[in-house]
């Protein structure tokens, strides 16, 4: 026999959802007396009454996006994730505080070679998680959760497989891998050792990059700040110990990092078992298009991980022909510092990601511009303070690293200033990159990241560097990022009259 869902079933079922927080307390407790008291409706009724409570749970994001304060829920977010992705960071900064102490120049100039190939599993795992966090946040403001559990799970298989590849054609071609990368006979064993074993750690480490993403649209914030923190802490400890103490160099770091690694790409997807909404699922289908539309939408913070290597790359091979080894370590210092200026800015852009996404299915237009206000907003206060903290303590920063007194420390001091004007444009650039990423426009993303990372950069630095040696070199990222800037605030404008234009006719 079959019943159907009655009106009066229907609101006796609300009446329930309404007071769902006082049963679940109330069914605990009267499970509890009917255990001890072998009363025979306990198997039923609890299971019965669990089920229901788990199930209502599992219909509910953890932040009310649809209607929540932007303000207050951007900055629920961004703190933890600001604060998340600044540890993260420290995995980098520490590695290269360490080394340059514990090996010196040549330590931090290997492992900054060794760099772009780190950058380029970040970028993976970064492509696909703001991919699947931005189709499944339209998912689940359509309420179909099946699709929003695809789009997690093809994103693990299918980055996990890319980073898997890579693994195996980088032990299987160490060496000449190594000298693609810049590496030069000084610096060989070095970047052989770092490299090997560093590999370990980068499935993982992709795995902790997505996962922080839809775990911060699943509505834990401060679970994705853990998975940040909870590795760099370790890899601070391991760091050291194995630097110093075991007196292992860069293999030591290396092997630091990626045992952090192994920590936070676990912790990232045992939390899927215990989520709110999203969960890993058997049930794949579409996987080709779903991975397609997932690498459109990410392709922007994929293109923004290989613009950093590229920026790695192309400033080593010149610093290389100017300054020589000293003058690549120099250059290390800059890059160590960019994955923290990136982290904090790219904490403003997925702050509103979840945000603008969500909203952006819901065709709530108005909510998607405050949220994109806000961002722009902080992101400006961030680059400000970025700017003025690296230009005013360019000499400090590098005591950190090396001795100001040699040759490398004398390159870096005189150069962190000129590279530090590049924080503020940065930020807006990475904020706007971020919102046309979340409203679906991938194609637009991915063009702003490819002029501010390869098409104005690559030229600036070989040209700057031949027209102005001593210091034209320094000067190529902030001037990228500058020309970046005025093109989106064009096309931004352009866009914001047209809409407005065709609102006031409608």
């Amino acid at each position: 026999m079959t019943y159907g869902k009655s009106a009066g079933f229907l609101c006796v079922q609300e009446k329930i959802r309404n007071f769902a927080p006082l049963i679940r307390g109330s069914v605990v407790a009267t499970i509890r007396l009917d255990k001890m008291s072998g009363a025979p409706g306990y198997d039923i009724l609890s299971s019965l009454f669990f089920y229901y409570c788990k199930s209502m749970k599992t219909e509910n994001l953890g932040l009310d996006y649809a209607n929540g304060r932007i303000g207050r829920l951007f900055s629920k977010i961004f703190f933890p994730t600001l604060l998340g992705m600044m540890f993260n960071a420290l995995i980098t900064i520490v590695d290269g505080i360490f080394v340059g102490r514990g090996v010196g120049p040549d330590g931090i100039a290997a492992v900054n070679i060794i760099a772009p190939l780190f950058m380029v599993t970040t970028g993976i795992g970064l492509m696909f998680g703001i991919g699947a966090s931005v189709a499944a946040g339209i998912s689940l403001s359509t309420k179909d959760y099946t699709k929003a559990n695809l789009n997690l799970t093809s994103a693990f298989i299918f980055a996990t497989s890319l980073i898997a590849i890579l693994v195996i054609v980088a032990l299987l071609f160490t060496d000449s891998i190594t000298k693609l990368l810049g590496s030069s006979e000084r610096l060989h064993d070095n970047t052989t050792g770092y490299l090997l074993l560093l590999l370990p750690g980068l499935i993982p480490l992709m795995w902790q990059s997505i996962g922080m993403m839809v775990i911060r649209l699943d509505g834990s914030p401060k679970y994705a700040m853990m998975c940040n923190i909870i590795p760099s802490v370790l890899n601070i400890g391991l760091d050291w110990w194995m630097v110093f103490p075991l007196g292992m160099g860069v293999r030591g770091a290396a092997l630091a990092t990626s045992i952090s690694c192994i920590v936070g790409g676990i912790m990232a997807v045992v939390y899927f078992r215990y989520s709110y909404v999203l969960k890993f699922t058997r049930n794949i289908k579409d996987f080709g298009s779903t991975i397609l539309m997932q690498a459109r939408i990410g392709s922007a913070a994929f293109v923004t991980e290989i613009a950093m290597s590229i920026m790695m790359f192309t400033g080593n091979y010149v610093f290389m022909q100017t300054f020589g080894e000293d003058g690549v370590a120099a250059y290390s210092i800059a890059c160590y510092l960019f994955p923290l200026i990136f982290m904090i800015n790219n904490a403003v852009a997925q702050s509103a990601q979840p945000i603008i996404s969500y909203n952006f299915g819901c065709a709530n237009f108005l909510r998607v511009q405050k949220a994109l206000r806000v961002s722009i907003l902080v992101g400006c206060i961030c680059g400000a303070i970025v700017t003025g903290s690296i230009a005013l303590g360019a000499r400090g920063i590098v005591s950190l690293f090396i001795l100001p007194e040699c040759e490398a420390g004398l390159i870096a001091t005189s150069g962190l200033p000129i590279f530090a004007l590049a924080g503020i444009f940065f930020a807006v650039n990475i904020a706007f990159i971020g919102y046309y990423q979340s409203i679906k426009k991938a194609g637009l993303a991915l063009t702003l990241t490819l002029l501010r990372g390869m098409i104005f950069l690559v030229p600036f630095f070989l040209l700057l560097t031949h027209l102005f040696p001593a210091w034209g070199m320094w000067t190529a990222v902030p001037l990228s990022e500058f020309l970046t800037l005025i093109i989106v605030l064009s096309i931004y404008y352009n866009t914001y009259e047209s809409s407005r234009r065709n609102h006031k006719v409608a």
